[in-house]
């Protein structure tokens, strides 16, 4: 069986920014903030946010991605050797090549996820990184010094797994890796420039950390939608890649959802995202309770957990709904929690 550790009420790590900070980030672009000034900026947003999360009583907090332009930055804006170019992806982020080789110096996000513990009572600090193997496939540049996308999955694994291994040492318990190419696999669409294989092979080597102290659980969220399954590819994405979470859509209801959850393997625990942050409509009680009935029929409902479904901000200054509406949905999974498991959360 798995164990949840209690991390029962989980989210994906990114809030929706307040106005200061995307201010103080824009005064700091053009010159008129200093790195200072914009540093107290968001720390003080950040310990707002804490407050935030332990009012509304979840089992973790996180800095919101308050630091970071979207939820790439924790790597592309902190390791050396990523170009930013003028160009973007489609969903208007820009677009980043590994242009040289990579070198970190020294821990990247974990100091200041580790921090977050001097400000939360109960709840754990979380931290939220890509994955190498998404990095890999989506920063490759073919005149850069790595020869396939899977060489530089390879370098990118032991840049994550440096990562984790400092955030571990720092005392961080609940770490969750996003690798949305996994979507690609998952619904049988193609054209990655990675094969499974190699990007399982790829995110094994990041998160296979020797000597893990009890209590430390790695998640990793393959997408945010369901769609028709490849149950093939499933059942060997989440038997293979060592993790000990499986965060998934669960908010629409759709086959898909259902068959995503089948294929967690009973080893592993499922966080289930059953309320979405695209949508300022708050979902029906009744209608998330019987889906949680039907999870509870596929896995132990001691082995899973939920969330929303998606990030409520993973770009900066781009939600879909507004921070009343954010806080409401946070309410609302925390509410399902309680009716769920009672008080042993």
């Amino acid at each position: 069986m798995a164990d949840t550790f209690k991390y029962r009420i989980d989210h994906h790590g990114s809030l929706i920014r307040p106005a200061e900070v995307l201010a103080a980030r824009a005064r700091h672009a053009a010159g008129e903030l200093d790195a200072a000034g914009l540093r107290a900026a968001e720390d003080a947003a950040i310990a707002e946010a804490v407050r935030f999360q332990r009012k509304l009583r979840l089992s973790v907090v996180t800095d919101g991605d308050f630091r970071r332009a979207d939820f790439r930055g924790a790597i592309l804006e902190t390791v050396h050797g990523f170009r930013r170019t003028e160009e973007a992806d489609k969903y208007g982020r820009p677009t980043w090549l590994a242009s040289a080789e990579l070198k970190a110096d020294g821990p990247l996000v974990a100091a200041d996820v580790a921090a977050l513990a001097e400000l939360t009572g109960a709840a754990a600090p979380k931290a939220t990184l890509p994955s190498p193997a998404y990095l890999a496939a989506t920063s490759f540049d073919p005149a850069g010094p790595y020869k396939t996308p899977a060489e530089l999955g390879e370098a990118l694994a032991r840049v994550v797994r440096a990562e984790i291994e400092e955030l571990i040492a720092r005392g961080v318990r609940l770490i969750q890796l996003n690798n949305f190419r996994y979507q690609a696999y998952l619904f049988g669409r193609g054209g990655q420039p990675l094969t499974l294989e190699e990007a399982i092979a790829i995110d094994a080597l990041a998160v296979s950390v020797e000597d893990r102290p009890e209590g430390v659980r790695i998640g990793l969220c393959p997408t945010h939608k369901a769609a028709d399954v490849d149950h093939e590819a499933a059942a060997r994405l989440f038997a293979e890649l060592p993790v000990d979470r499986w965060i998934l859509p669960y908010d629409q209801g759709t086959q898909g959802e259902t068959d995503l959850l089948k294929a967690v393997p009973a080893d592993r625990d499922a966080a289930l995202g059953i309320v979405s942050p695209r949508a300022s409509a708050l979902e029906d009680i009744d209608t998330i309770m019987n889906r949680m009935d039907v999870a509870a029929e596929l896995k132990d409902i001691e082995d899973i957990a939920i969330t929303p479904s998606s990030g409520f901000s993973d770009t900066a200054g781009a939600p879909e709904i507004s921070a009343e509406d954010q806080r409401r949905k946070l309410v609302h999974v925390e509410t399902i929690a309680r009716m769920c498991w009672g008080n042993e959360l």
